[in-house]
């Protein structure tokens, strides 16, 4: 049975789609699978720089699957959200043994690979393989969130279930890939969280927000909480040969399994740097030297940032190498680093007092 709301937006993603991404190109399971997980929060054209690197470096799931976590840490670098990157290296690996390096096209099978839940599964199977399947990302949330004036924050279970269900409704059977494509554009370019353009979208005649003048409203905003505020010394040591010292992060929290820069308790004053660096690393360094501070944000909360450089004047040799390394600038650079350390690492010039 043909369905009005799934033949105009394909009508519309004729006409005003977009049909020339990157992922577009090649279609297979591995490069829309990358695509679906570098686009969870992040927008098409910042993805686009990032998913050709990646491809370039790691062309097929076999290559991702062999690489050092490193290397796919350090092609990340920037994207945010860092579990993304550690997942997908995960899943990688589980394609490659369990799978022969051959995703599977079933919904069931692939939501067993780490990282993957039911949306994504669901763009694999309609983008590569072009078999029925239902998605549900962010977009989709907004479009169908509107068109049905379903009420309620997207992220609880009720109202999440509701959305399923339209979504599960309005796919067709022919076409799955462009539909499935098209209404991840409309919610992109059309059906926009703020300042929608409700006058170009194919959906506008029996769009039940619209025709309550309350698109604004839909879909429910996430109940606000106040994010607290941390703080944190993060050191930049240098050693006699103008080597940094990096600290690599546990593997799981926040910048797992990424290297940043050792920090210390934002208890301690700047006279207490030194005492701090030999008591808690073996390091005698000289005199601090303050950059100027920054507050970076994260999904729960904001980090307040506070450099200092402090160069070492003994034995620069550490116990844990494990956790800490020495790197020359050129060579920290190759590796996962979080933006702002990475940014810390390249301007060292931008001195001030705090």
């Amino acid at each position: 049975m043909s369905d009005a709301f799934a033949d105009r937006l394909l009508a519309w993603y004729d006409q005003h789609g977009r049909h020339d991404l990157p992922w577009h190109h090649d279609r297979n399971a591995y490069r829309v699978w990358v695509s679906e997980i570098m686009l969870q929060q992040t927008q098409v054209t910042t993805v686009i720089p990032y998913f050709e690197a990646f491809m370039q470096r790691f062309p097929t799931v076999r290559d991702l699957a062999e690489a050092p976590e490193d290397h796919v840490l350090s092609h990340w670098s920037g994207l945010g959200y860092y579990a993304r990157a550690r997942n997908l290296h995960k899943a990688a690996r589980q394609v490659v043994q369990e799978h022969g390096g051959h995703f599977p096209d079933d919904q069931e099978t692939l939501e067993t690979l780490t990282g993957i839940g039911r949306s994504t599964a669901a763009a694999i199977i309609a983008q590569a393989f072009n078999k029925r399947a239902a998605i549900l990302d962010g977009n989709v949330k907004r479009v169908l969130a509107r068109y049905h004036a379903v009420p309620g924050w997207p992220g609880k279970t009720s109202v999440l279930q509701q959305l399923w269900q339209h979504a599960e409704a309005h796919t067709p059977t022919e076409r799955v890939r462009d539909y499935t494509q098209a209404i991840m554009d409309l919610g992109a370019m059309v059906c926009t969280r703020t300042r929608p353009a409700c006058e170009d979208c194919p959906l506008q005649t029996d769009c039940l927000a619209r025709q309550r003048d309350e698109v604004t409203l839909y879909p429910g905003s996430k109940p606000k909480k106040a994010k607290p505020e941390k703080t944190t010394w993060m050191l930049i040591l240098e050693d006699a040969e103008g080597r940094i010292l990096l600290e690599r992060r546990p593997p799981s929290g926040i910048w797992g399994g990424l290297w940043s820069l050792p920090e210390i308790d934002p208890a301690h004053g700047v006279d207490e740097l030194q005492e701090a660096c030999d008591r808690n690393l073996g390091l005698s360094c000289a005199e601090p030297e303050l950059i100027s501070g920054f507050r970076h944000t994260f999904s729960h909360y904001h980090l307040h940032i506070r450099p200092a450089r402090l160069t070492v004047t003994g034995d620069a040799t550490v116990a844990d190498s494990d956790r800490l390394r020495w790197f020359f600038r050129d060579e920290a650079l190759t590796l996962g680093l979080p933006a702002p350390i990475r940014s810390l690492i390249t301007e060292p010039e931008q001195t001030a007092l705090l």
